[in-house]
């Protein structure tokens, strides 16, 4: 009996796990993060992964230093920012203690060649985040991919870190591949957001399928599990976007994950007002429009 015990504590994950309830430290650890998120059931989350994924030319001159823009943001007063493990750190004076901390462990760079386009790369771990104090980490799953296989092997890694450390996972579901025509098609999206609860997602980021009616299908193909809206590419006039957005809250989207449509936005800290606004105060778009002087 000694010895079982010894052994048992020399595994910490495992009585980590323990309880006498029959859920688990890491369900709790989970649950308290994702309710931080989500502090009414709704989320903003400003995505800033974008200096890895394209490049330069997402970013006019006086916005190429990160700190401009995420200043901004943090001060609009978004629920949480999503951040590479190194922009987090360089930039952690600005976001602690004012925004939660999603750590982005998966990426690519538009320098690749064409034939691996479709895979990202593992660029961190759950240590680094837990060690960043970051409420959440996130990772992207071509689904349909060639390089599927690999992007779920870098997932459940990630998974079973995560759960080490009661830490929620968000998952960029996005259906890209040479089979997939239309990458918006509301099957296409509904599949990718199934595949994503298949394999443990606890908050699922997706692309608008154009329409309130198609995107309910979405949120009910999610059985539960909270669903953001991509921010996807910027829209001509803020109000076309605020438009989109308000057709995820009303066909139960739990809110939204927007970079460009933000920071390319003339008055970065309004769009991001406007856009916390129509999520969280169900604000109509043209409200918003007007409060924020928004064109």
């Amino acid at each position: 009996m000694i010895y079982a015990l010894i052994w048992l504590l020399s595994y910490p994950t495992l009585v980590s796990a323990l309880s006498y309830s029959g859920v688990s430290y890491s369900d709790i650890g989970v649950r308290i993060r994702l309710n931080r998120l989500l502090r009414d059931g709704r989320v903003v989350i400003f995505a800033f992964d974008h200096g890895l994924e394209h490049g330069p030319k997402d970013f006019v001159p006086d916005r190429i230093v990160a700190t401009n823009i995420l200043s901004q943001v943090v001060e609009a007063g978004v629920d949480a920012i999503m951040l590479l493990p190194g922009m987090a750190r360089l930039t952690s004076d600005i976001w602690a203690n004012r925004a939660s901390l999603i750590v982005k462990l998966t990426g690519k760079t538009e320098l690749r060649p064409e034939s691996t386009v479709r895979l990202q790369s593992r660029l961190g771990s759950v240590t680094d985040a837990v060690s960043l104090g970051a409420d959440a980490v996130a990772a992207t799953v071509y689904w349909g991919s060639e390089h599927e296989d690999q992007m779920v092997e870098n997932w459940f890694a990630i998974k079973e870190e995560a759960e080490a450390y009661g830490m929620p996972v968000l998952q960029l579901a996005y259906p890209r591949g040479p089979t997939i025509k239309n990458r918006y098609d509301p099957e296409i999206v509904m599949y990718g957001v199934r595949a994503a609860i298949e394999v443990g997602a606890d908050l699922i980021k997706t692309y608008y399928t154009g329409s309130r009616e198609t995107f309910s299908s979405v949120v009910q193909m999610a059985q539960g599990v909270p669903v953001v809206m991509s921010g996807g590419a910027v829209r001509e006039r803020p109000i076309d976007f605020l438009h989109d957005l308000r057709d995820v809250m009303l066909a139960g989207g739990r809110g939204v994950a927007v970079g460009r449509n933000v920071f390319r936005a003339k008055d970065i800290k309004a769009m991001a007002k406007a856009v916390m606004a129509v999520v969280h105060e169900d604000l109509e778009p043209e409200e918003a429009v007007k409060k924020f002087n928004l064109e």
